[in-house]
C-alpha cells in the first residue's frame, strides 16, 4: 500500500468563507486525506465558539469525501504529527497575506523540516472574502449570502 499524503489546514475559520472552502476543494484534489483544523485560538476573541466553529465548517464540507474537520487547541505541527500529517496547508489571497504566512511557514519547518508548507490560491472570484471581512458584515446585518457557503449562512442565520 503506498503512503497516504495527508494534509491539514489549520485556521480559525470564524466564520469559514467560500474562500477557504475553494481552498479545501483544490487541496482534496491534490492529497489523499484533508484534515481541516479549526484552532480554538481564544487569544483572537473569535465571534464564534469552537464547536461552532467546528460545526459550520463540517457543514460546509459534508459533500467532500476526502475531508474531515476537527478541532484543536495545540501547536499546529505537533497537531501534524499526532494526525501523520506531512503537508500543512495554507492560504494567500493578496501579497499582504505572504508575509506572514512565510513567517509562519518558517517557523513550522524550524520545527520540524520534515513537514512541508504548500501554499494555495482562491479562485479571484473569492480573493478577496476574510472571515473578518464576514464578521464585520454580520455584526451590521449586512449581505453575506455571496461570501458564505448556503450550509454556514443557513446555520448563522438560526444564531441571529
Amino acid at each position: 500500500m503506498k503512503n497516504r499524503k495527508i494534509a491539514l489546514y489549520p485556521g480559525t475559520f470564524d466564520p469559514i468563507t467560500n474562500g477557504h472552502l475553494d481552498i479545501i476543494k483544490r487541496a482534496a484534489k491534490l492529497f489523499d486525506e484533508v484534515i481541516v483544523a479549526v484552532a480554538e485560538s481564544a487569544d483572537k476573541k473569535p465571534m464564534f465558539a469552537l464547536h461552532e466553529r467546528v460545526a459550520m465548517v463540517s457543514a460546509a464540507v459534508q459533500d467532500l469525501e476526502k475531508v474531515r474537520v476537527i478541532g484543536f487547541n495545540n501547536l499546529t505541527i505537533d497537531l501534524a504529527h499526532e494526525y501523520r500529517a506531512e503537508i500543512l496547508i495554507r492560504g494567500l489571497r493578496a501579497v499582504s497575506d505572504f508575509e506572514y504566512e512565510l513567517q509562519l511557514g518558517y517557523l513550522n519547518n524550524s520545527l520540524d523540516d520534515t513537514i512541508e508548507t504548500v501554499y494555495l490560491m482562491p479562485t479571484l472570484q473569492h480573493a478577496f472574502i476574510s472571515s473578518s471581512i464576514v464578521r464585520n458584515l454580520l455584526k451590521f446585518h449586512g449581505k453575506t449570502e455571496h461570501l458564505l457557503p448556503k450550509e454556514v449562512q443557513k446555520i448563522i442565520g438560526k444564531r441571529s
